[in-house]
């Protein structure tokens, strides 16, 4: 079986199990069981942030629950919705309903499930300001479990679900806290400027969701045309110390505070002072309008993604002292 990715790279899997419901998840609970004990599991969602660098000798795991519930308390919407849902589907509907607080998450291709694992983020809003509570497959015991927020430890792009709770649960729903009050996230990237740009003030949710889609359209390419897992790199966060040494040599470089002691420099603008944006290595390169795009140019496989990774991260670490880590799951 194919191991969807949105990569475009041909992958097979010894096993592909996609369940809908619970109940069928369960059923098939012995042989997933047994194959995390032999190291043999891979559970993902869409395949958007994945690059497979051969076949995989295992079962791979995907949720197809879909479906939402709400629940309203005051000017609270809490929306829970299966693991299998894509987030964008999600944002749309939101939208549509009157429940706000994600609109900069648009077009982001991930899964639900996925959005709890990662903690996606996008324009300065991250999936963990709105995630309440999950339900997952504890797969020690065969039981579902609630998990919140809190239990989850959410940090930039991370999540205890990366590390030591890794193929330890399977994500069933989750559930999102969104508002019926719209406040828009504006101060991010170039959002003021292409709301100026149409002439808009005032932003609906719609309208900065159509901004918000119209700007990641400009500088992103579409996967089906050529394969990408959007964002290759994770944006590091370096001491304040290492940011103003680097901001006395660089007065123009682009930086957003995250505390009193910690800054985070965009990956992308320090491939593209590398002088990476646009240039090929064999059959992958990297996309001419966002340098943290890594992209399959045509027919390349998982191991020349992976070299030219390399190849970008030496010049990196190189040039600025700093180590870029990719925000994608590597496997096979």
């Amino acid at each position: 079986m194919l191991i969807p990715n949105t990569f475009n790279i041909p992958a097979h899997c010894s096993r592909l199990i996609e369940f809908e419901r619970n109940e069928a998840l369960l059923s098939c609970y012995p042989d997933v069981a047994k194959a995390r004990e032999d190291g043999k599991l891979l559970i993902i969602g869409r395949g958007s942030n994945l690059l497979p660098v051969g076949d995989y000798d295992g079962i791979v795991l995907r949720s197809r629950i879909m479906g939402k519930e709400v629940h309203e308390e005051g000017d609270g919407v809490f929306v829970k919705c299966g693991s299998g849902e894509t987030v964008d589907d999600v944002i749309a509907w939101c939208v549509s309903h009157g429940y706000y607080g994600m609109e900069n998450l648009s077009l982001i291709p991930g899964e639900v499930g996925a959005s709890a694992v990662q903690n996606i983020g996008a324009y300065g809003v991250e999936a963990k300001d709105f995630i309440t509570s999950l339900h997952a497959l504890d797969l020690n015991d065969g039981k579902v479990v609630e998990i919140t927020n809190a239990e989850c430890e959410y940090a930039y792009r991370q999540s205890r679900f990366k590390h030591e709770w890794k193929n330890r649960f399977v994500i069933l729903d989750v559930t999102y806290r969104l508002s019926r009050v719209f406040v828009p996230h504006l101060d991010y990237g170039n959002i003021r400027s292409v709301l100026a740009e149409r002439g808009i003030e005032n932003p609906t949710a719609q309208m900065l969701r159509d901004v918000i889609i119209a700007i990641r359209r400009d500088k992103l390419p579409d996967y089906e045309v050529e394969g990408n897992a959007g964002s290759f790199f994770m944006n590091p966060i370096v001491p304040m110390e290492k940011y103003r040494i680097l901001a006395e040599q660089y007065p123009n470089m682009p930086h957003y505070p995250i505390d009193a002691d910690h800054e985070k420099i965009p990956a992308g603008w320090m491939i593209d002072q590398c002088g990476w944006k646009g240039r090929t290595v064999g059959r992958a390169g990297v996309h001419a309008k966002q340098a943290l795009v890594l992209v399959n140019r045509g027919g390349a496989t998982g191991e020349e993604v992976v070299n030219l990774c390399h190849l970008i991260q030496e010049d990196v670490k190189s040039k600025f002292g700093i180590e870029i880590k990719p925000e994608v799951n590597i496997c096979g």
